[in-house]
């Protein structure tokens, strides 16, 4: 009489169970989304502009730590990188990690008056040399 009566209180209902059960697993999934798939998405989109935007005479690093500057665009894929005087180099465009001066840049701060902020000496130092001031 008593198992029959513990098998009757233990058959609850499956509706509401059944998303409580599913509730903790689509947290984890938009946790996972908002900290590593969006960010993701962000540094490639980042990177795919990067790339896109190489014009010849910009300084880049290739993923295997190759310093050089950009002579020639060849395609979408390729770039012409020359390392060293006189040595070039066929490089994949999707191989180019960074680009450390852009000739655009150059060209942009030769192309009209500057600001007048611009002559201001602005701290150096990361976060602390701002909040304290230090040059």
């Amino acid at each position: 009489m008593f198992i029959s009566e513990a098998w009757a209180q233990g058959a609850g209902g499956g509706g509401g169970d059944m998303f409580t059960s599913f509730l903790p697993l689509i947290l984890i999934f938009a946790v996972f989304y908002f900290l590593l798939i969006r960010p993701q998405q962000k540094k490639l989109k980042a990177h795919q502009a990067m790339i896109g935007s190489l014009h010849r005479g910009d300084k880049v690093i290739t993923g295997g730590g190759l310093y050089g500057s950009v002579t020639k665009v060849l395609n979408d894929a390729e770039v012409m990188v020359e390392i060293a005087e006189g040595v070039r180099v066929k490089v994949a465009r999707s191989t180019i990690s960074t680009v450390t001066t852009s000739s655009n840049a150059g060209r942009a701060k030769s192309a009209g008056p500057a600001p007048a902020n611009d002559s201001v000496e602005q701290p150096s130092g990361g976060i602390i040399g701002r909040l304290f001031g230090k040059k």
